[in-house]
Formats: C-alpha cells, sequence, structure tokens
C-alpha cells in the first residue's frame, strides 16, 4: 500500500486496489509568480517534478483534490488530466471543477466510496484568526478500505481540535502532513510546524506519519534537514516518521 510525494502535497496513493491522484499541482518550475505578501520572493514552484511524473499522474484512477489554492490544484492539471475521472472535492469547489471541464465531479459531504475505498471528508484551519478565515475552506480526507490500512491526508491545517478529532475517530494508521510553517509576513504559520508534528505523534503514537509539503513553495520556511535536525529534540519518534524525497515512494 505505497504513498509516492511527487512534489509539495501532490502524491498518488494506492489502497483497496486503486490508485488515488492527491492535489495534483504540475506547473513547471517558475511558472507563477510567487504567494504576495510572503517571505523569500521566488517564482513558485521552486522545483521541477521528479522525473517519470507524467506516466505516474496518468495511471491514477481518480482525482482528489483538499481545496483549491495553486500548489494543489493549477491550471497544468486542469488542463492535463482527464476529464472523464472521477474528482472528489470539497462541496464549495464544485463549480471551479465545471469550470475546468470535469464531468464527473463528486463532493465530499462526508462520506463517500469508490470501488470499496471510504472516504470520509475532515475539517482543519488553514491558519489562525482571519488569515485563517480568508484561507478557508480547506479539507482533509480519511481513505478506508478492507483489508488496508486507514491512511488520513490531513490536508493544509494547522494542529486544531478538528484534526485531534479525525485522529480519535478514526485511528489512522497512516497520518499524511503539510508542513513546511507556511506563512505570510504578518500572523501565525497556516500549515503544521515541527512543534505540530510532535502533537500529532503524541495524538497517533503508533501510526507511521509522513511529513510533506516542503521546499516547493516559496513561503515554506521549514525544510526536510530543519525536520530532520529538530524534530528528536521536541520528542518525536523518528521511527514512526518518513519524510520523503519528491518522486520517493513510501510503503507500510
Amino acid at each position: 500500500m505505497p504513498y509516492t510525494l511527487l512534489r509539495n502535497a501532490t502524491a498518488i496513493l494506492e489502497t483497496g486496489g486503486h490508485r488515488f491522484l492527491i492535489d495534483p499541482a504540475l506547473d513547471p518550475v517558475g511558472a507563477r509568480p510567487p504567494v504576495p505578501n510572503t517571505p523569500n520572493q521566488r517564482p513558485n514552484p521552486l522545483v521541477e517534478m521528479p522525473n517519470g511524473w507524467e506516466t505516474t499522474v496518468t495511471s491514477a484512477e481518480a482525482l482528489i483534490v483538499t481545496h483549491t489554492h495553486m500548489d494543489h490544484w493549477d491550471q497544468t492539471a486542469a488542463g492535463m488530466l482527464d476529464r472523464q475521472l472521477p474528482l472528489f472535492c470539497q462541496p464549495e469547489d464544485i463549480q471551479k471543477m465545471a469550470d475546468a471541464g470535469f464531468d464527473d465531479i463528486r463532493p465530499v459531504e462526508s462520506r463517500e466510496e469508490f470501488g470499496g475505498v471510504s472516504l470520509i471528508r475532515t475539517a482543519g484551519h488553514h491558519g489562525t484568526g482571519d488569515i485563517g478565515k480568508a484561507m478557508a475552506p480547506v479539507s482533509g480526507f480519511v481513505f478506508t478500505a478492507s483489508g488496508d490500512s486507514t491512511v488520513y491526508v490531513a490536508g493544509d491545517t494547522i494542529w486544531c481540535d478538528e484534526v485531534a478529532e479525525a485522529i480519535s475517530t478514526h485511528s489512522p494508521d497512516v497520518i499524511v502532513i503539510n508542513a513546511s510553517g507556511a506563512r505570510f509576513l504578518q500572523g501565525d504559520p497556516i500549515v503544521m510546524t515541527a512543534v505540530d508534528i510532535a502533537r500529532v505523534q503524541q495524538a497517533a503514537p503508533s501510526a507511521l506519519i509522513i511529513v510533506v509539503h516542503l521546499e516547493a513553495i516559496n513561503h515554506c520556511l521549514e525544510t526536510r534537514s530543519c525536520y530532520r535536525e529538530t524534530l528528536p529534540a521536541l520528542g518525536v519518534n523518528m521511527g514512526q516518521l518518513r519524510i520523503p524525497e519528491d518522486g520517493e515512494q513510501i510503503g507500510w
């Protein structure tokens, strides 16, 4: 049951005998301007997709879009992906997907099914205060299938009550965290930080945690090397954590 990171939060998850493409953002390096009002003003994405990504992407049987910020859903993805593929999204994004020409849009109010795989939508906070409200809505998804591990893709969220509830309710075997401490010039981080990762592991000490959403967008400030150095000092069991490189496959 592997998870293959392509770049940022774009990944293939194989579960229940099916392949799901999560948050396809496929632009070439430097295709877009920096995120406004953020540190490290460089064009996005900062890095290219890994070798062979086209084959990996086109092997998907269904699409999962947690939200439509440009580092999770971009014009390249909208233009190249098969518009007949089932596309699961939050209800607020139906019109955007229809405008992009997709025909089989399946909004997830709470739970949907695909070939024996249950897709359960979860909530989160994409930051705090007014910034968090402006960045909403965002979603995560829990994937369950008979005979396979339960996987919780938390999406763009900080540690919050909704994440704690998702872990308590679904007892995931694997948790995919969008980290990096991304932020604007003002306000708190809008995705998880090293401290948040430690909180997730405290809530789910037996889960395998996969940390992604790193080093691809200009305002993502906490790096892979940063986490390898700082997480042990926060009490994180690194044997239960993976920080994949772009193109790397994680199995369990």
